[in-house]
């Protein structure tokens, strides 16, 4: 990050069953389509993620932001207990294509290394 690239905040909704991952601090891959709006991510900005609908949110640093061709090569890269430590690989991938279907992956994967902020959920 050079001198003058100012630390930015992303907010980010999140199903329950990641969110809670990410707040036990048990999640430090967050997965993402390579959407142009997240395309200025980098280490050091910060994410608020929020389960849609309530005022739950948990903050985190992001630590890293690496690109890959799909969610397979992302698997393979991060390691899936990086991503859910509670389910197998093969479960991970599934659940991921639910989420983005064959034209979002198309766009290719972020895996975002992530970091707990404070360990604490925050209601706002």
């Amino acid at each position: 990050m050079s001198d003058t690239t100012t630390a930015r905040r992303h907010e980010l909704n999140l199903y329950r069953r990641y969110f809670d991952l990410v707040a036990a601090g048990q999640k430090t891959i967050e997965v993402r389509v390579r959407y142009p709006h997240l395309a200025d991510m980098a280490a050091g900005d910060t994410i608020r993620f929020r389960i849609k609908g309530t005022a739950e949110t948990c903050d985190v640093l992001v630590k890293r932001v690496t690109a890959y061709d799909d969610f397979e090569a992302l698997l393979d890269g991060e390691g899936p207990a990086n991503v859910n430590p509670t389910a197998s690989r093969a479960q991970q991938l599934a659940n991921i294509r639910e989420i983005y279907p064959p034209e979002k992956e198309a766009l290719g994967a972020l895996a975002i290394e992530i970091e707990l902020i404070g360990g604490q959920t925050l209601a706002v």
